[in-house]
């Protein structure tokens, strides 16, 4: 199979889809792989590195497009790269549909195969090839939100941990997996003040049982998040329904009654947030302030820690490009279901259900669409 990878052109996008002991990999089987030219400086890969493990070099993103019988990315493809896809070309990369009809349309008028990392699963439930870039936003999520909390930056002016004789501050986080436990570690290392709300009283228990009297956990109602959000210095948005859009769990008036200075970071921006006032946002204005509260609501937060999150995701991706190369996408999908639940869109039909369901298009079963 002919593999390509294009350069990344979506604002401040700096990951690349394989590196180049990932393409390495890729050759030692026996496939071809085009890569734009660039695609791996911004985390210090230069052509000559992929040059050594047997890559092609393109000279632009229409030549990897036109050539290659699966593209392998990062983000969701631009209107431009949309433009150069074809009818059976694999797309492999972060889609995040549910949140962008548009985008969703323009990828079934092109008649690709769209497999999404978000939705591939594995034998647990969890989602391997998303847990790797939310452990790196979770993480992300303290640090940008405590530097939003300075003054010049329109918080606050509180210091996330405070120091001996003033109070630390109170960080809520709404939701209680991979992307919010990790804002959980982070923010506990800070010396903040934590509370962690789930509707799961499993994850609850076992994050009380990880982190012990260092955290508390709530229970997710309406009154709970109402209270603890109005109270809150940092509140981040880390929730996530597999494929659909994230709820809206803070509404308007709520935000409008947090405190003034107060930052909000939401992580569950790729899936059109759970805030009623988030909005997307990029690296280069990552915030915007809405009735005195800072929105840090950037939609590829991982982009900003480009290498950790290219090396981190290949580790996760590779196993499945290497599958979908060796025996087909067909054959890859049809032996594999954890592969075949990333499959969301095949030949002009939605193949993933929550996907049809938010866009209110029809659902096509991904085994017959593959058949």
């Amino acid at each position: 199979m002919r593999v390509g990878v294009p350069r990344e052109i979506k604002t401040h996008e700096y990951r690349v889809g394989l590196v180049p002991g990932s393409v390495r990999e890729l050759v030692h089987h026996g496939h071809e792989v085009v890569v734009e030219t660039a695609a791996g400086a911004g985390i210090g890969f230069a052509d000559a590195d992929y040059r050594a493990v047997g890559a092609t070099i393109a000279a632009g993103a229409a030549e990897v497009f036109a050539t290659a019988d699966m593209v392998v990315k990062v983000k969701e493809p631009q209107p431009a790269e949309v433009a150069m896809l074809r009818p059976g070309q694999v797309l492999f990369t972060y889609l995040h549909l549910a949140a962008d009809k548009g985008l969703t349309q323009g990828l079934l008028d092109s008649g690709v195969v769209g497999i999404a990392y978000e939705t591939v699963t594995d034998q647990r439930g969890a989602l391997p090839l998303l847990s790797p870039m939310s452990e790196v936003a979770g993480r992300m999520s303290v640090q940008v939100g405590a530097h939003c909390l300075e003054k010049e930056q329109g918080g606050s002016g509180m210091l996330l941990g405070g120091v001996p004789g003033v109070p630390a501050a109170r960080v809520v986080i709404l939701g209680g997996g991979v992307s919010g436990t990790n804002a959980v570690r982070m923010a506990m290392g800070l010396e903040a003040s934590v509370v962690v709300i789930d509707k799961s009283l499993h994850r609850l228990y076992d994050l009380d049982l990880q982190f012990g009297a260092k955290i508390n956990t709530i229970f997710s109602t309406v009154d709970n998040i109402e209270k603890h959000v109005r109270e809150a210095d940092l509140v981040i948005g880390a929730v996530l329904v597999p494929g659909a859009a994230a709820p809206k769990l803070v509404s308007r008036q709520l935000v409008a009654a947090m405190k003034p200075g107060s930052v909000i970071v939401d992580i569950s921006i790729d899936q059109g947030g759970c805030f009623a006032t988030s909005r997307p946002t990029t690296h280069a204005a990552p915030t915007y302030v809405v009735d005195g509260v800072v929105h840090y609501c950037v939609t590829n937060m991982p982009g900003a820690v480009a290498r950790t999150s290219t090396f981190a995701l290949n580790n996760a991706t590779l196993p499945f490009v290497l599958a979908l190369a060796d025996k087909g996408h067909r054959q890859a999908l049809a032996d594999d279901r954890h592969l075949l639940a990333g499959l969301n869109l095949c030949a002009g039909r939605v193949t993933h259900e929550a996907v049809a369901r938010d866009l209110a298009l029809p659902f096509f079963p991904p085994d017959r669409a593959i058949a």
